[in-house]
C-alpha cells in the first residue's frame, strides 16, 4: 500500500498525524459533494504549504481554448473545464496577531482528520503551538447538505490552552480563483457585484463565454462557550473578495466558535436577476434551523441512501472500507435529481479530464444507479444522451459523415465534442457502442421497453448509421473493416480492426435492426413517426445488415484467440511479470513511442467485449482469452481491474478476483497510480460495486429473471447487498456455506440460483 497513512475503519476515512506531503492526497480522498456542488477537503484557515484549492458547481463550465501546436480540420475548438468556483469556506484565524497556518506552526500535535461516510461530514482537530508560543486546540466540522443542496455548513472551534488571548475570525468569500489546469491562464469569472447585509455577504459573478451567473454567499455567527455573541465586525471588501472580521478576547480554556453557512445559487435553477434574494432566503432558512439540526437532517439523508446502497463485508476491514468509500463518492457526485447533469470521471474532487461526461457513465455507472436507486435515475442518464443527439449528428458531420450519422463525443458538457487529443477524440469511437449498450442494458434490467420507441430508437439509428459509414469493404479480406481506431486500450493508437470496436459496431447495427422490426410490429404510430423523421428506407437497412453480417474480426488459428487488432502478434510479447518493477507505471516511465510498440494493455480491451457480451461466448473461450491477454495488462486505467475481477470470479479464480477487487476498491485510498492528489476516479468506483454484485454475487439477468452464482473470497466471513429489480428490493446475504435472499416488495419473485429456479415471497427469508 502506498497511502498507508489512511487508518483502517469500516465507516470512516481517518488520517492521524500531520504530514505536509499528504495534504493534497487527503484533499482528494476527503472531498465533499451533494450532487449539486462539491469541494476538495481544503483547510478553512490559511495554509501556505502545497495545496490544491478546489470548489465546483455542477453544470457550470468554461470552454478553455484548445492548445495545440497546429490545427486540423474537425478539431474541437475548446476543452470544456469544470470551473474552480469562488471559495466560500475560507476563515482566516489570527491568534494574538499571528495568522494560524499549519505550514508555519512551531508544533502540531494530535492532528486528526475524519471523513465520516455513514453520516456525510468531515472533521478535523489538532493542537498547534504558534511562533508566538500561544497553544490552541482547533476542532472543525463541515458538510454539504443533501437536503438543501445549495448550502454547506462549517463549525470552527478554537480553545486557547496556555494563555488568555485575542482570537480574530475573518470569514470570507473569494472570487479571485483560477483553475489549476487552464490552457491560457484565461480569466474564467467576471465579478458583477460584491455586497453584504447584516451577517450575510454575497458575490455575484458570471463565467466568461458560457455566461453562467452564480451568487456565492455566506452567513456567519460567533459563539463563546455555546452562547451567541452579538458584536460589531469590520468589513473588508475588494473587487473580488469580501471578509468580515470578529475580534474577541478569549480566556484560557474557553472555546470560541465561528459557524458559517455558505454555498452557491446559480441561474441554472433561478432567475439570474434574483440570485441574491434567493441566496438570502436559503441562508435565512438554514440559520433558523441551525448547524446541529441541519446536521441531523444530513445524517438521516445518508441513512436513507445507505439503507439501499450499502454493501457489508464481514472479516475484512480493508475491503469494507474500500467499497463504502466508492459508494459514498458515487452518491456525493450524482444523485439522479437533475437530469441535465451527468457523472464526471473526477466528480467534484479535481479538474483533470475537464469534469465532463465520458463513456464511463454508460459502461460502468448505469448498472450501479439502476440497482441502488430506481429506474427513473437510470432513465435520466439515457435521456441525457437523447437530448444531445442533434449535437452528436453535428459532431459526425464535422468529420464528413452524413445522413444523420451520429458520433457521440468522447468528452462533453453540452453534447459537443470538447476533447483535444486526436488519437482519442476521433479514434476512440467505441464510445458510441457503450451508449447503445446502455439502452439495451436498461431494458434488460428494468423490463421497461417504453424508452426505446419514445426516444431510444432515434439514438440507435444515428449510431447504426455512423457504423455503416465508418466501415469500408476490403477487397483483400472480402469483409468490412474499420480502420484507424483506438480501442478501450489507449496504449494502442490508430490501429486497424480493433476487435472490440468491430464487435460492438456489428452488435449496434444488429440491435438497431431488431428494434426497428419490433417497433414496426408493436408500436406502429412510433414506427411511422421515427421512419418519417429519420428518412429511413428499407434499402438503407439492408446496407446496414450487409455491413454487420460481413464484419471482419482478426483471429489467430494457432493460438485460437481473437486478436486485439491486426498485427498484435507482430509485437515482442514480453509479459508484465517479466517487466522490472522500476519500469512501472509505464505511462510515467516510458516514452509514448515505446508504449505504442509494446504489447502492454492499459485496460481491458477484448475482455471488455467478453464482459458486455458474456452470453455470446462460452466459459472456455473466456478462459482462453483471459489467459492470453491478462498477462500483458498493466491495469494503468482505473476501468481495468473491475472487469478482470468479475471475469476471474466467473472462472472460479477467487484469489485473482479478490486481488483485482482490492485494487479497484482501494485504487485511490492506496494511490496505486501515484496520482490521487489530482482527484479521485469516480466512474471506476461503479465498477467496484459491479465486482462484488456481478463478480462475487454472480448477478446476471437470464430469461428476464435475476440470476445469481454466489461465491465468497476466503478472506471474508460474509457479505451482503441489496438490488432494486423492477421496483422490488431483494437483499442478498452470502456466507461461506449458504446464501440467504429476502424480498421487500408486494409480490413473489422468481430468481435463479446456480441455474435452479427459486420462488421468494415478500418478507420471507429463503436460504440456499
Amino acid at each position: 500500500m502506498n497511502n498507508n497513512y489512511i487508518q483502517p475503519d469500516n465507516w470512516s476515512i481517518i488520517e492521524e498525524g500531520f504530514d505536509a506531503k499528504q495534504v493534497k492526497s487527503s484533499e482528494s480522498l476527503m472531498s465533499l459533494g451533494n450532487g449539486a456542488m462539491g469541494q476538495r477537503a481544503n483547510f478553512e484557515e490559511h495554509y501556505s504549504g502545497d495545496t490544491f484549492q478546489g470548489s465546483y458547481v455542477a453544470g457550470v463550465y468554461y470552454p478553455d481554448k484548445t492548445r495545440v501546436g497546429w490545427w486540423k480540420n474537425g478539431y474541437p475548438e475548446y476543452f470544456a473545464k469544470v470551473l474552480n468556483a469562488p471559495n466560500w469556506i475560507g476563515i482566516n484565524v489570527s491568534i494574538n496577531g499571528e495568522q494560524l497556518d499549519l505550514a508555519k506552526c512551531n508544533k502540531i500535535e494530535n492532528f486528526r482528520r475524519e471523513l465520516n461516510m455513514k453520516e456525510g461530514w468531515l472533521s478535523r482537530s489538532f493542537i498547534a503551538t504558534l511562533q508566538n508560543f500561544i497553544e490552541v486546540k482547533v476542532e472543525t466540522k463541515r458538510f454539504l447538505s443533501l437536503n438543501i443542496d445549495e448550502i454547506g455548513a462549517i463549525e470552527y472551534n478554537v480553545t486557547p490552552l496556555n494563555n488568555d488571548t485575542q482570537i480574530d475570525f475573518s470569514p470570507y468569500l473569494d472570487n479571485g480563483i483560477t483553475n489549476e489546469d487552464s490552457n491560457w491562464d484565461d480569466k474564467f469569472w467576471d465579478v458583477l457585484s460584491v455586497n453584504h447585509e447584516n451577517e450575510q455577504a454575497f458575490i455575484v459573478s458570471k463565467t466568461m463565454k458560457t455566461h453562467f451567473y452564480v451568487c456565492t454567499s455566506m452567513q456567519t455567527q460567533v459563539s463563546l462557550n455555546g452562547l451567541v455573541l452579538r458584536q460589531d465586525k469590520t468589513v473588508n471588501d475588494a473587487i473580488d473578495k469580501i471578509a468580515f472580521t470578529y475580534q474577541n478576547q478569549v480566556s484560557k480554556g474557553e472555546t470560541i466558535t465561528l459557524t458559517k453557512f455558505g454555498g452557491y445559487i446559480s441561474d441554472r435553477n433561478h432567475d439570474k436577476n434574483e440570485l441574491v434574494s434567493e441566496a438570502k432566503k436559503t441562508l435565512n432558512k438554514v440559520s433558523e434551523l441551525g448547524f446541529d439540526a441541519l446536521l441531523e437532517k444530513q445524517k438521516q439523508a445518508w441513512a436513507k441512501i445507505w439503507d439501499m446502497a450499502d454493501i457489508t463485508i464481514e472479516g475484512d476491514v480493508a475491503a469494507q472500507q474500500g467499497i463504502r468509500f466508492n459508494i459514498f463518492h458515487l452518491n456525493q457526485t450524482y444523485l439522479g435529481t437533475d437530469a441535465r447533469l451527468n457523472i464526471g470521471p473526477k466528480g467534484f474532487t479535481g479538474e483533470k479530464y475537464g469534469g465532463s461526461t465520458y463513456w464511463d457513465t454508460e459502461a460502468y455507472c448505469i448498472p450501479f444507479y439502476m440497482a441502488t436507486k430506481d429506474q427513473s435515475v437510470a432513465k435520466s442518464l439515457l435521456e441525457y444522451r437523447y437530448h444531445h443527439l442533434e449535437k452528436a449528428i453535428e459532431n459526425a458531420e464535422k468529420l464528413g459523415f452524413s445522413n444523420g450519422a451520429a458520433l457521440y463525443p468522447m468528452v462533453t458538457m453540452n453534447g459537443e465534442e470538447c476533447h483535444n487529443e486526436w488519437e482519442i477524440t476521433f479514434e476512440e469511437i467505441h464510445r458510441n457502442g457503450a451508449i447503445a449498450f446502455a439502452i439495451y442494458n436498461y431494458h434488460r434490467y428494468t423490463g421497461d421497453y417504453s424508452y426505446i420507441p419514445e426516444k431510444g430508437l432515434e439514438v440507435l439509428i444515428g449510431i447504426a448509421r455512423f457504423w455503416h459509414q465508418r466501415a469500408n469493404f476490403s477487397e483483400a479480406k472480402k469483409k468490412y473493416v474499420i480502420l484507424g481506431v483506438t480501442g478501450p486500450n489507449e496504449y494502442e493508437n490508430n490501429v486497424n480492426n480493433n476487435w472490440y470496436t468491430n464487435y460492438i459496431a456489428k452488435w449496434c447495427i444488429d440491435y438497431a435492426l431488431s428494434n426497428i422490426e419490433k417497433i414496426e410490429k408493436e408500436y406502429n404510430s412510433d414506427y411511422t413517426r421515427i421512419m418519417h423523421k429519420a428518412k429511413l428506407s428499407k434499402s438503407e437497412l439492408s446496407q446496414w445488415k450487409d455491413v454487420a453480417d460481413q464484419m471482419y474480426f482478426p483471429f489467430d488459428d494457432e493460438k485460437n484467440v481473437y486478436l486485439q487488432q491486426d498485427g498484435f502478434l507482430d509485437k515482442e510479447l514480453i509479459t508484465v511479470s517479466d517487466l522490472p518493477k522500476s519500469q512501472r507505471p509505464i505511462n510515467q516511465k516510458w516514452s509514448w513511442d515505446r508504449i505504442l510498440r509494446s504489447p502492454y494493455i492499459k485496460q481491458a480491451d477484448i475482455l471488455q467485449g467478453f464482459y458486455l457480451f458474456e452470453d455470446h461466448f462460452s466459459s472456455e473461450e473466456l478462459e482462453r482469452h483471459f489467459d492470453f491477454y491478462e498477462p500483458y495488462t498493466v491495469h494503468e486505467s482505473s476501468l481495468s481491474p473491475c472487469v478482470h475481477s468479475i471475469q476471474a470470479a466467473k472462472l472460479d479464480r477467487m484469489e485473482q478476483a479478490y486481488a483485482f477487487y482490492l485494487r479497484t476498491s482501494r485504487l485511490d485510498l492506496d494511490d496505486y497510480n501515484h496520482e490521487v492528489e489530482e482527484g479521485l476516479h469516480i466512474t471506476s468506483m461503479a465498477g467496484t460495486w459491479m465486482s462484488i454484485v456481478e463478480g462475487f454475487g454472480g448477478m446476471r439477468i437470464v430469461n428476464d429473471k435475476l440470476s445469481f452464482e454466489p461465491k465468497i473470497p476466503e478472506q471474508w466471513e460474509a457479505y451482503s447487498f441489496k438490488v432494486n429489480f423492477r421496483n422490488q428490493i431483494l437483499k442478498v446475504d452470502v456466507a461461506k456455506n449458504e446464501t440467504a435472499f429476502e424480498l421487500e416488495g408486494n409480490q413473489d419473485i422468481e430468481i435463479l440460483v446456480k441455474g435452479k429456479s427459486i420462488s421468494i415471497s415478500p418478507n420471507n427469508l429463503v436460504t440456499v
